[in-house]
Formats: C-alpha cells, sequence, structure tokens
C-alpha cells in the first residue's frame, strides 16, 4: 500500500484503467478527478506533471508520469497482487505486450477515439460521417481477432485476469457506448469481466462526477 501515488483524471475509458488497475492490486492511491476539456488539465499544477496536458497521470515522489498504459504497467511492475495476473516468463511479458499494443493501436486509437474527435467533439474537429463509419467497419474487422482468440479462453492471456484484459474491456465498454453489436464470445466475455468487484468499484470511482 502506498499513499503516495496521485492518480490524475476521470470520466473517461483511458482514466478507467489506472484507477481498475489499482483498485484490482489494492493499491491505496488519491483521486484527483479532473476531466478531460474542462480546462483543468491547463493548469499551472498539473502542466508541471504533465506538460502535454492530457489525463490520465499519475505522481509517484518524484516521478510523473502520463499514458494509460505506462501508468498499468508501474503499477503492476511495483506492487504485488493476486487478484491480478503479471507476467514474468519472457514469452508471456512480448504476448502481453503484443495484445496491449494491438488493443491500444487498433481499437483505441486508430477506432474509437478517432470516432470521438468527428462525433462526440465535432464541434472542435468537424463532423465527418465518412470518417465515422470507417472507423466503424474497422473496428468490427479487428474485433474479430478478438472473438477467434476468445473462442476457448476466458481471459486474453490463458493464465488469468491481467493487464491486456483492462484495455480490452475499457474498449468494449467505449464500443458499446458508441452503439456496436458485440459477437458472442467478446459478449461472454465482458459479462465475466463485468462481474470483477474491482472493475465495479473503479466504474462509480471514474464515474461519479459525470
Amino acid at each position: 500500500m502506498n499513499e503516495e501515488i496521485k492518480l490524475w483524471g476521470s470520466g473517461t475509458a483511458r482514466t478507467l484503467r489506472p484507477i481498475w488497475m489499482a483498485e484490482e492490486m489494492n493499491i491505496n492511491y488519491e483521486l484527483i478527478p479532473i476531466g478531460p476539456r474542462t480546462g483543468e488539465t491547463q493548469g499551472y499544477e498539473f502542466t508541471e506533471i504533465n506538460p502535454k496536458q492530457k489525463i490520465p497521470a499519475m505522481q509517484c515522489k518524484e516521478l510523473n508520469l502520463s499514458e494509460s498504459l505506462t501508468i498499468c504497467r508501474y503499477l503492476q511492475k511495483n506492487y504485488l497482487s493476486e487478484n491480478i495476473y503479471i507476467p514474468i516468463d519472457e514469452k508471456d511479458i512480448y504476448k502481453e505486450d503484443e495484445w496491449c499494443n494491438f488493443i491500444y493501436g487498433e481499437l483505441d486509437e486508430t477506432c474509437l477515439y478517432v470516432m470521438r474527435r468527428h462525433y462526440d467533439l465535432k464541434d472542435i474537429y468537424g463532423e465527418s460521417p465518412v470518417v465515422v463509419d470507417a472507423c466503424r467497419k474497422y473496428f468490427i474487422r479487428q474485433l474479430d481477432v478478438m472473438e477467434n482468440h476468445l473462442e476457448s479462453k476466458k481471459t486474453i492471456l490463458e493464465q488469468g485476469f491481467g493487464l491486456a484484459d483492462i484495455f480490452l474491456m475499457t474498449c468494449l465498454d467505449w464500443a458499446v457506448f458508441y452503439e456496436f453489436s458485440l459477437p458472442k464470445n467478446i459478449n461472454q466475455y465482458r459479462d465475466r469481466i463485468a462481474l470483477r468487484p474491482a472493475y465495479q468499484k473503479a466504474m462509480k470511482i471514474n464515474y461519479s462526477n459525470k
């Protein structure tokens, strides 16, 4: 347990990830629930922590980190928990990295966040039904990869629930919000993960100010 950890940011799929990781690992932390595009990320104090002025961010003693994957990796590597699978074998570490990068790069950044820009934030970035439709089709194609992978697995890595599952689940919730229909294996997977107490607690914390 570490009372010196501060997590900055709430209200988005990306801020949910470090909150959920901390809850799974029973890490004591302080949450500063600033939101995106509220002006709070442009304040002096937060800019000192993250000059990119993006959430989430983390402080631990003299260390400041941003990016949800990096923060979750830090928590994973510096704390122990029986609730979450933390790869030790080099091969398993690489496989977890592979899935995390696929989920973040192909589902989050390439599809869902681009849809957010041209749908939710169309007043800022401009409305583009063509872009949104292209992202929707691409997301479905990439989701087929996960659907096939989960045909005979309950979690992404067969050893158990871990970091890659946190990333996939946050993207699936985001996709449901955008009215995607999830295929059978993915839907069953999402139903199972949603039963986790740490997920339910993190959801309440992350979206309590929405």
